[in-house]
């Protein structure tokens, strides 16, 4: 009974056998059958594209002014700290004003002794009129000397001078007063405009030298509207024209989950190039070898305060768009020699077989190029062919 289940199991595994064999065989015809060449594929798009130049600039407020001292003295007061909001006119520093005030008493007192002597000089001008005017009677009469005439007219001549020079040193004292005065006034500190105090580089009970320059003490800007000083290398600069829009973010949005972004348009570009040494190592390459930049200014509002002073911003310089167009990667496209808006493009048709295009493009930047013709919505772009034996060949044109 075994030997003759044994006998009745043996067709069964042949039957399995044949089974396998047929199954490798069938695996075997549909890999030979596979296609040599698979395409790695990306569609042409509807949608935007900018060409822009990127930079790195910083923030400064678009208007301030830098308060220093016009005389010399101890800071007695001072009246605001970093920070500090502030309106035209405000009293911002006082400098101890003994000097100046001893100053202008002096003057003052040299001006009435002035008008003193100028009384005392009319009151002989008249004497010496009325004495003049009697010897020229005289003569008319026939009964005085000559002399007499002679030292009448002198004399009326000497007051006439002294009391124009005592005017004239009246005026002179009276510009230096008010030179003094001024100066005095110079003591008290008001602020020019409104806004900020952004800046303190003095301290109560500092001595300031205003001799041969100008301490500067604060600095005052109006933080509602900044601008963005931008350094534009020279390679990039001559794409860069006022009134182009220009957008940035600042380094601490980066992590949020949508950075903002604030806009703007160019409004100047600063003709000197700012240069600075590019470095290797330990050793400084030659003057030569110097990185070139251009600045590049434009404004932007900060009604909600966001912005401050010596941020650092991301800037991106819009020298192309095109809105609402069709798109395609660059990397699909091959460029026609010695024309600059002219590519050639693989299209992968719906039945699998490749056609070569004739691409004409418009705005284009790192990653994207606008079509204008040659290409529709949808076609698919070879972009990279896989092999069958796991060789994969990208198109870097």
């Amino acid at each position: 009974m075994t030997g003759a289940k044994v006998r009745r199991h043996l067709p069964s595994r042949r039957l399995v056998g044949m089974v396998a064999v047929l199954a490798a065989l069938a695996a075997g015809v549909w890999w030979a059958s596979r296609p040599e060449v698979e395409y790695e594929t990306m569609g042409v798009t509807r949608g935007d594209i900018e060409a822009t130049v990127t930079a790195i600039g910083t923030l400064e407020p678009r208007r301030y002014v830098d308060i220093g001292a016009q005389v010399s003295g101890r800071i007695t007061r001072l009246h605001v700290q970093p920070g500090s909001a502030v309106g035209k006119g405000d009293l911002l520093v006082e400098i101890d004003p003994s000097v100046q005030r001893a100053t202008v008493e002096a003057g003052r007192a040299a001006l009435a002794g002035l008008h003193a002597q100028l009384a005392e000089q009319q009151a002989q001008l008249q004497l010496a009129t009325r004495q003049q005017a009697r010897q020229q009677q005289l003569v008319r009469d026939e009964a005085t000397r000559q002399e007499d005439v002679d030292n009448a007219d002198a004399s009326l001549a000497m007051a006439r001078a002294r009391v124009d020079s005592l005017r004239a040193q009246i005026r002179q004292t009276q510009a230096t007063l008010q030179a003094d005065e001024a100066r005095l006034g110079y003591t008290r500190i008001d602020a020019p405009m409104a806004g900020t105090v952004v800046s303190i580089e003095a301290r109560e009970g500092q001595t300031l030298n205003a001799t041969y320059q100008t301490p500067h003490i604060l600095r005052i800007a109006d933080l509602s509207g900044m601008t963005v000083w931008t350094e534009v290398s020279e390679a990039d600069v001559r794409q860069v024209k006022p009134g182009q829009a220009v957008y940035f973010t600042t380094l601490g949005g980066h992590g949020a989950a949508q950075p903002r972004r604030w806009s703007g348009s160019v409004r100047q570009i600063l003709p000197a190039p700012r240069p600075a040494a590019v470095t290797q190592g330990a050793s400084a390459q030659p003057a030569a070898s110097k990185a070139v930049a251009y600045t590049v200014l434009f404004d932007v509002d900060n009604a909600d305060g966001a912005l401050m002073p010596q941020m650092t911003a991301q800037v991106s310089i819009v020298t192309a768009a095109a809105r609402g167009r069709l798109h395609a990667p660059l990397a699909a496209l091959e460029p026609v020699p010695g024309v600059a808006d002219r590519f050639t493009a693989r299209v992968r048709l719906p039945g699998g077989t490749i056609e070569r295009r004739e691409v004409v493009a418009g705005v284009r930047n790192r990653h994207q190029v606008e079509v204008r013709t040659g290409l529709a919505e949808g076609e698919a772009l070879v972009l990279a062919e896989r092999r069958r034996d796991g060789g994969v060949r990208r198109f870097t044109w």
